[in-house]
């Protein structure tokens, strides 16, 4: 069955029509041709970006031959017919005009000129960055597009450069064969980009698809079952664009289920409260940054609470303040605005990878965003938020913006279930009001080299059956062939911990330990035993160090043993802490080898955790 747009194009595509038809009427090419602001995607060639682009008059000193006619008197004798009466001829003066050629200096008015400005860089600079445009120029019948790099208004370069009617899709999905499945899999997912014949990001919704298969067939709503094996081709077509995904569902309708039959670790614990998510820091970051946004000094929280009564036993530090926004100022929500708002972090020895939330999708099951690769090596603590500004000096600004990648537009759940490896980042796209349901789960894998997706697989985690299934809405990502999942089971008042394990396209699950507690919970509520009254997990990680997890609820940090390595004992309660943060939430953790590292919001920064481990 093939999916339409309602005969629909996107406002972009249309807005982008329009301006073509007035470029092509008008004479007056010195102008912009102004449209909304699109996302442009780079290609492989490689093109001059330039400062500037103008149409100017230009005097121009020309010199020229001219000939001139001028007039000589000359005095010369001229036979006469007659001869005197000696015999003498007569002779009378006669006027000649002659000519002759003068080379004369003119100025000659050229009407008008191309002039291009400084030559800036080469458009290859940009291939992993967030590019965007909203005018161009046409000279000698080519638009030359005005680009925004990562939010940073820069110049102007053929649209040549970009990647003309081009699509980029996951090559292959493989899906857990799930009979419970009510919802299946959003073929849009494995889209990376598709782009119009200007180069422009075309909104999913405006692509094709089309499903070939013996046994699978695609909804009118673009999703495709998995609730029976089969093979299927998926096609993405827009105009000339055009790209194809081999869809698999596996066989084996039992793969995934398990039992949850570990003893949970009772604790001591009081009772601990903390505020609401209503009650939280609500500062959101600028789509654009002056000097005043600048944050010029490392934030320092102690532990304030722990387990042991012992205060100042923990501190965070500020190691990396994030850019603002990595987008143009005005961009929407959706696939314009690289946010701020990151979820989810990842330390691989010096690479960072994080998960930025499309705020407008937050709400909606589908919540989707970008995610960012920065060069640790490279990093400077406070330069980096002048990213989306000019206060950096071009040459400093190309430096940073090397070190940086910007995944196309992606499916991330709530983005809080990152993990990276040495080549490739992940996140299990879970939304984090997502009820406990039997459907599948999506496990997203990213190519460090490109940040673009390039495998998508499903799995499903269930206790005996159906009925008692387990969604992860924490995890972390060990390996290329592990990941490490957290579960709250509400109704028996416990943190399960979940090892699954991938062999080529099939998974395995096993739980590895629980820890019979909720840790914590808001004041508001004494009696129900909903989401508001247990907080939501804000981040969760394993310590492979220290053999040990770490669960992050607002600004309280607990430590659990994990008994993976046999140094600790799996689900038992080892300490916790309480940093003062102005309700700051935590958002996200990260461990490589020893260290531990949490993300902040308003602004947005990574800090150290130090002393905790120890």
């Amino acid at each position: 069955m093939r999916r339409f747009a309602l005969g629909m194009m996107t406002s972009a595509a249309l807005m982008a029509g329009l301006a073509s038809q007035v470029q092509a009427s008008s004479k007056d090419y010195s102008k912009s041709t102004k449209t909304d602001l699109v996302t442009k995607i780079m290609g492989n060639k490689s093109y001059q970006v330039y400062s500037s682009l103008k149409l100017e008059e230009v005097t121009k000193k020309v010199k020229t031959k001219t000939k001139e006619k001028k007039k000589y008197t000359v005095k010369k004798k001229v036979a006469v017919k007659k001869k005197s009466k000696k015999g003498k001829t007569k002779y009378k003066t006669v006027k000649q005009v002659k000519y002759k050629w003068v080379t004369k200096t003119a100025y000659k008015n050229v009407k008008k000129k191309w002039k291009f400005g400084k030559k800036l860089t080469s458009s290859a600079d940009f291939r992993y960055a967030h590019v965007q445009s909203k005018s161009y120029k046409v000279k000698d019948g080519k638009r030359y597009y005005y680009i925004y790099v990562n939010g940073r208004p820069v110049g102007y370069v053929n649209e040549k450069a970009f990647a003309l009617s081009k699509a980029n899709v996951v090559s292959q999905v493989s899906l857990v064969n799930n009979p419970s499945d009510s919802v299946g899999f959003n073929a849009e997912d494995a889209i990376n980009y598709v782009t119009d014949q200007h180069g422009s990001l075309v909104d999913n919704d405006s692509v094709e698809i089309s499903c070939k298969s013996a046994e699978l067939n695609i909804s009118d709503t673009g999703y495709v079952s998995s609730r029976k094996a089969g093979t299927a081709v998926l096609t993405f077509k827009y105009g000339k664009a055009k790209a194809t995904s081999k869809l698999t569902v596996r066989g084996d309708a039992k793969e995934g289920i398990s039992s949850a039959d570990v003893t949970p670790v009772k604790t001591d614990l009081p009772e601990i409260e903390t505020w609401s998510a209503n009650d939280g820091a609500r500062l959101s970051s600028s789509s654009t940054i002056t000097s005043k946004d600048a944050v010029s000094s490392s934030h320092k929280y102690w532990a304030t609470k722990t387990m042991s009564g012992n205060a100042k036993s923990a501190d965070i530090e500020t190691i990396f303040y994030h850019p603002a926004v990595l987008s143009a100022p005005g961009s929407s929500n959706l696939e314009a605005k690289v946010s701020s708002a990151v979820q989810g972090i990842d330390f691989y020895d010096n690479d960072l990878v994080t998960s930025n939330l499309d705020l407008g999708r937050a709400d909606n099951w589908e919540a989707r965003g970008h995610m960012v690769y920065y060069n640790m090596r490279k990093v400077k603590k406070y330069n980096w938020q002048l990213i989306p500004s000019k206060m950096l000096s071009f040459n400093t600004w190309l430096s940073y913006i090397k070190n940086i990648k910007v995944s196309p537009y992606m499916k991330l759940g709530h983005g809080q279930s990152v993990g990276s490896t040495k080549k490739y980042a992940y996140v299990l796209a879970n939304w984090n009001r997502s009820i406990n349901w039997s459907n599948s789960q999506e496990l997203i894998r990213v190519k460090k080299s490109t940040m673009e997706i390039d495998k998508i697989w499903t799995f499903k985690v269930w206790n005996g059956s159906a009925k008692y299934p387990r969604i992860f809405l924490n995890a972390d990502v060990i390996d290329d062939n592990t990941l490490l999942a957290l579960f709250h089971n509400a109704y028996k008042h416990c943190y399960e911990y979940w090892k699954i394990s991938r062999s080529g396209d099939s998974f395995k699950a096993k739980e590895v330990g629980a820890t019979g507690s909720d840790l914590i919970r808001t004041g508001s509520d004494r009696i129900s035993n909903s989401d508001e009254v247990h907080p939501e997990v804000q981040g969760f990680v394993w310590n492979s160090a220290y053999d040990v997890y770490y669960i992050a609820f607002n600004d309280y940090l607990f430590k659990i043993g994990a008994g993976l390595d046999g140094k600790t004992d799996a689900g038992k309660l080892l300490n916790y802490y309480k940093f003062d943060t102005g309700r700051r939430e935590f958002e996200g953790l990260s461990s490589y080898g020893p260290e531990l590292y949490l993300n902040l919001n308003h602004p947005t920064e990574t800090l150290k955790v130090n002393h905790i481990t120890k």
